[in-house]
């Protein structure tokens, strides 16, 4: 029986590592996640590297990143992708496969290409539009009503935040004194715990949301990091569901996030947000104050023409009354005179009856002038009340008719509450107006006031 050929564990390792180094000593492009980064306090960095499909792992390989290397693709990375080398990134790197006898297999990462990972988180950034989209809720939070005056502002911003500073400054201190309440609910705005964070703090003011008209997101300008956060689908559903309006201002991306596309309105700075709020108070007030003109110059115009009416319809009641008078009058004056000229033609007839009766009959006509004296005075007996009664009527027509023009005289008028103003004993008309530092008299019932003119407006010419 042959003796077993025993190795020790060094030796073995080393064989693994000769063979590993003769075996892979070009170098590779491997895409992989960096699931964690485990930066030592050193600077060198030992990051695992994870692929997922499904989302279960179905390869894991530790890395390594010097520290000089690692500062040098971090900064090349924020110059490329604006923020810098983080965990739960995919990434494209260039590798050399590595054994060491103490820590085994692993990755020695020389080089990131940062081109392959704005590209991965812009695919992330189309990958949530279309989620959205698909869900239906892309433009929802835009559909909202827009309140008239946004006076109650839930801000979502770190306490600490320039962005939110400068928010407050341009609204406390703007031009029109116009005053906004403003609650700040604390959040991280950058880094992958912004997500969770903003979406706790969105949480937060939806249960005391009767409380306010708008939420803002405001954070400070400066270097554009960390802003891969607003793509994350989670977010931007909160938001797009969110059932007050929600404003952005964010930063100086020319590329926009998702967040800022699907809000109700964007700015490009905290500075701009805030003056749009102040510009729906501006619009508003300028409204109000052309509403405030239109009302008063209809009002005017409707007094004015109200004004004209009341005239005429005195100058019509004027004139028909006086018209009715003088035909009242006239008629008056006829039957008088018909009644006059009527009795003294009766009598003329009654006295050249007797006088021929006299003159013909003698002693008889005598008598018979006698019976026709009596028959005379019965007949004046009873054409008396009759003339009297046409002489009642009439008079009854003429006292209405007086009733009538005394309710219309200047008197009666004044008694009821007018006035009446006069210029040299007249009524002031086109033909007969006062000039300035003229006197005119106000008829009242019961006094006359003497004033003197001050100034005189054309009310036609506005």
């Amino acid at each position: 029986m042959s003796e077993k050929q025993i190795f020790t564990l060094y030796q073995v390792v080393r064989y693994i590592k000769k063979t590993v180094e003769e075996r892979y000593s070009q170098l590779y492009w491997v895409k992989a996640e960096m699931h964690k980064l485990n930066r030592y306090p050193s600077g060198h960095a030992f990051p695992e590297l994870v692929q997922r499909e499904e989302e279960k792992i179905v390869a894991q390989l530790t890395g390594t990143i010097w520290k000089q290397q690692l500062e040098n693709i971090n900064r090349k990375f924020i110059d490329v992708v604006k923020e810098p080398l983080k965990e739960g990134t995919t990434l494209l790197m260039l590798v050399k496969i590595t054994f060491n006898e103490t820590f085994g297999l692993s990755l020695q990462i020389l080089d990131i290409d940062p081109a392959y990972t704005l590209g991965e988180l812009q695919r992330q950034r189309e990958e949530t539009l279309k989620r959205l989209q698909r869900e239906g809720i892309l433009n929802r939070n835009q559909m909202l009503t827009f309140p008239i005056l946004p006076k109650r502002i839930a801000v979502i911003s770190a306490d600490s935040s320039k962005g939110l500073s400068d928010f407050k400054q341009v609204l406390d201190e703007n031009e029109e004194s116009y005053s906004f309440f403003t609650f700040l609910f604390p959040a991280y705005l950058q880094g992958d715990i912004a997500v969770e964070s903003i979406i706790q703090a969105l949480r937060k003011i939806k249960k005391v949301q009767h409380h306010f008209d708008v939420v803002v997101i405001v954070r400070g300008g400066g270097a554009e990091v960390g802003m891969t956060c607003y793509n994350h689908y989670a977010l931007c559903k909160e938001i797009a569901l969110f059932s007050l309006p929600v404003l952005t201002g964010i930063g100086h991306s020319t590329n926009m996030t998702v967040a800022e596309l699907i809000a109700h309105r964007n700015a490009i700075t905290p500075t701009k947000l805030a003056e749009f709020l102040i510009q729906t108070f501006r619009e508003f007030e300028y409204e109000v104050k052309a509403s405030q003109k239109v009302i008063g110059h209809f009002s005017l115009k409707l007094m004015d023409q109200t004004h004209q009416n009341f005239n005429a319809q005195i100058r019509l009641f004027k004139q028909m009354a006086g018209s009715y008078s003088k035909r009242a009058m006239n008629e008056i004056l006829y039957q008088q005179s018909s009644l006059v000229k009527n009795t003294r033609f009766q009598l003329l007839r009654q006295q050249e009856k007797i006088h021929y009766f006299q003159q013909n009959f003698g002693h008889a006509a005598s008598k018979n002038v006698k019976a026709h004296q009596h028959a005379l005075a019965q007949t004046q007996i009873l054409l008396k009340p009759g003339v009297q009664r046409l002489i009642e009527k009439n008079q009854s027509e003429i006292g209405q008719v007086e009733n009538t023009v005394r309710l219309l005289s200047p008197e009666n008028v004044l008694k009821r509450g007018y006035s009446m103003t006069l210029f040299k004993g007249k009524v002031i008309s086109e033909t007969n107006q006062p000039a300035e530092n003229g006197s005119i008299e106000t008829h009242t019932h019961e006094i006359i006031v003497h004033s003197k003119v001050t100034a005189i407006a054309n009310k036609k010419q506005g």
